[in-house]
């Protein structure tokens, strides 16, 4: 069995290779399936937005004798038949109640139907409201800052790569992780609260991290092709690409062991929410964000040049030199 170092230096070597660039096509179509899959996906099971984006009115019900959930949709429904409800069980104890905007006498109302189902004080049940101008001023900054982290990533790999097309490949790479990690959201029937918006701003700097990485192997060995005909261009790349698969696959273990940690021991089993928004979306988007690198930006950056006169010169310079050394021999 051949150990994980010997599997490494064969990767670095050449010896084993996985075709990350000779069957892109292949990966583009299952990437852009991915894609469209994640953007139909809320048609179908259109994406729960937390009461922070929503805006609405929240109880919350502490130590109740119970921790039935139906029993406060019935409640709430006691005093406003038609109201959406939200019910979720806090630290174990705890019942949290979201429901649509209330008027100051139905939330009173509703407070006092809690208490009587759930057997507690009226003043155990805290009631809070949220206004929807809050939660568009969450939804427009976090646009903004979504928009300004792309931008200044583009300006930013533009300058250090000196060229384009690494920038819009890992641009095009960053959007593949973000679409498709919302599209589990949805699919999973996760909510999106401001701290999973922060998990996906966290998961866009790892995939920008990762994708460097490889980057720069991959402009090492293409800056070596201009010295040498044993390789053409994509063979490059794709040899960049395997020779950084296993610190890729280690990264992606190393950054995934301690947020699975702390979202299904800590998070999951002590129901700090804040804590499990942030961590699942971590672990969702690390997972994604290892496959985009190596199968979607990688491969892009490979199909943006291979047009270009000076690499279609290089490599029939390539095919040529093989060309003869095969007759030679």
């Amino acid at each position: 069995m051949v150990s994980m170092n010997e599997f490494g230096n064969n990767l670095y070597s050449g010896k084993t290779s996985f075709p990350f660039v000779g069957k892109r096509r292949l990966w583009f179509i299952i990437a852009v399936l991915l894609v469209v899959g994640s953007v139909l996906v809320p048609l179908v099971r259109p994406i729960q937005f937390s009461i922070e984006f929503t805006g609405g009115s929240q109880f919350m019900v502490v130590s109740p004798a119970s921790t039935d959930q139906n029993t406060a949709t019935d409640a709430v429904r006691a005093v406003v038949p038609e109201a959406a409800t939200r019910v979720v069980v806090v630290n174990d104890k705890d019942i949290r109640v979201q429901t649509d905007q209330m008027s100051p006498n139905q939330t009173q109302e509703v407070k006092a139907e809690l208490a009587k189902a759930y057997q507690v004080p009226v003043d155990e049940v805290a009631d809070s409201f949220i206004g929807p101008a809050w939660g568009e001023n969450v939804t427009r900054q976090s646009l903004w800052g979504l928009a300004i982290f792309l931008a200044l990533t583009f300006l930013i790999l533009g300058i250090y790569f000196r060229t384009w097309k690494m920038s819009a490949a890992s641009i095009i790479g960053l959007l593949d992780v973000l679409i498709i990690t919302v599209g589990i959201y949805a699919l999973a029937g996760f909510e999106i609260s401001p701290a999973a918006v922060i998990g996906f701003l966290t998961i866009l700097a790892y995939s920008l991290y990762d994708t460097t990485v490889v980057f720069d192997k991959v402009r090492e060995n293409t800056t070596e092709d201009a010295d040498q005909t044993s390789r053409t261009f994509g063979e490059s790349v794709n040899l960049a690409v395997n020779q950084t698969l296993v610190r890729s696959i280690n990264t992606s273990i190393v950054a995934a062991l301690p947020v699975g940690a702390i979202l299904f021991i800590g998070a999951l089993w002590f129901g700090a929410e804040t804590l499990s928004s942030i961590s699942l979306s971590i672990f969702v988007g690390i997972l994604v964000a290892t496959y985009s690198t190596l199968f979607v930006s990688a491969p892009l950056y490979a199909a943006f040049r291979q047009g270009e006169e000076e690499i279609i010169a290089h490599d029939k310079k390539v095919l040529k030199a093989r060309e003869r050394a095969a007759v030679s021999a």
